[in-house]
């Protein structure tokens, strides 16, 4: 079903289709940039990688998570990162072009998806970037204590997060990966009432003393299905200038902390083990 790069020589903007773990990933062509892709699975935008200018995010919600990767530490600072989900390793690569020397651990599942990524859109050989083929909790468990500046979790499996990656056991492992000054943030997908995007934010508020949600003012009234991104740490987290990098993107989104935040759950409860399930689905009409 795929091809490989050599049969594709002379066809630099052939689209590449192929099987893999979670379903047929396909590579498309981005029209606009020379050597950008976007990863899909079974239909579903997964990521956008532009190999000459790897600083580059286009999808909106990756570059919101950019905006967290640039507060995280001082401007060009390595920092240690672990990232939930791997993807065509878009975010990996803004971390080692935007904060080179920087080490980063990447868990994806999906072990023909990463051959898949390795070979069509290789990353650079000199980034400190391992990644590992499991689970994302089990690859989680065994990073050490306190080794970690940032956590991203972006983890989808037939466009929905996974039950055990939504609950205050999940985020206990995180917190115990990262130092203290830490930020978590995480990608999270729902639509009307809000009802797992309200339980997340509960869970994440019953283990970190500060939150903000990143997202289109849309998705956050409920009118329509879309991503929100969450960040958390037990430090005081940069809301003025973060509001100020959401405000200013293609697709300004608004910023909701403190007493907002809390307002807008509206008597959700913390998520656990015991009671975890995955994220809604998207709708149909939902990557037309």
């Amino acid at each position: 079903m795929g091809k490989s790069r050599n049969a594709r020589r002379g066809q630099a903007d052939a689209a590449v289709t192929e099987a893999v773990d979670g379903g047929i990933a396909e590579l498309i062509p981005d029209r606009d940039r020379r050597r950008a892709w976007t990863l899909l699975i079974d239909g579903a935008p997964q990521s956008h990688v532009d190999l000459d200018d790897p600083g580059h995010l286009s999808f909106e919600y990756q570059r919101r998570l950019g905006h967290v990767i640039d507060l995280v530490a001082p401007p060009g600072r390595p920092i240690q990162a672990v990232h939930l989900g791997g993807g065509a390793l878009t975010l990996a690569r803004y971390v080692a072009a935007t904060r080179p020397r920087s080490t980063q651990q990447v868990v994806e599942r999906d072990a023909a998806l990463v051959q898949l990524v390795r070979r069509e859109l290789p990353w650079d050989a000199n980034a400190r970037v391992r990644v590992r083929s499991t689970d994302a909790r089990a690859g989680l468990a065994k990073v050490p204590d306190g080794w970690a500046d940032l956590v991203v979790a972006d983890v989808f499996s037939g466009a929905r997060t996974p039950a055990h990656l939504t609950s205050t056991e999940f985020l206990d492992d995180v917190r115990r990966v990262l130092r203290p000054d830490g930020f978590y943030t995480a990608n999270l997908a729902d639509g009307p009432p809000l009802a797992h995007l309200r339980g997340q934010i509960a869970t994440a508020a019953a283990r970190f003393t500060d939150l903000a949600l990143v997202a289109d003012p849309t998705v956050l009234r409920g009118r329509r299905f879309g991503n929100a991104v969450l960040v958390a740490s037990d430090t005081p987290l940069p809301v003025p200038e973060l509001t100020r990098r959401a405000a200013s993107d293609p697709h300004p989104g608004r910023v909701e902390h403190g007493r907002a935040l809390r307002d807008f759950t509206g008597g959700a409860q913390p998520v656990t083990d015991a009671a975890a399930v995955a994220s809604p689905a998207p709708p149909a009409s939902a990557f037309r």
